[in-house]
């Protein structure tokens, strides 16, 4: 407990422990502007889409398999989907 109370106080951790730990925080305005365009086309990618997105946009494949996942629980909660479901059948 002492650990996470230390790591809390203000200035305790630096700004590029916080870029690592989400790198979705540091998107910058042409990296969404991509992604959301490649979204627009396919909410699902496949493994090989994924791959040239994220290269494309100068992210990890990981980093952007989880912008896609997010972005498709939000889609889904904006159409009356519950967020966590897998398809808009369930």
């Amino acid at each position: 407990m002492l650990a996470v109370a230390t790591a809390l106080e203000p200035g305790a951790m630096q700004r590029g422990a916080i870029d690592n730990c989400d790198p979705l925080a540091t998107l910058k305005a042409d990296q969404i502007q991509l992604l959301e365009d490649n979204f627009a086309r396919m909410r699902q990618p496949d493994a090989s889409s994924l791959m040239l997105i994220s290269a494309e946009c100068g992210l990890t494949e990981e980093a952007t398999a989880l912008w896609f996942k997010q972005r498709n629980a939000k889609w889904r909660q904006s159409e009356g989907f519950p967020p966590e479901s897998t398809s808009v059948k369930d």
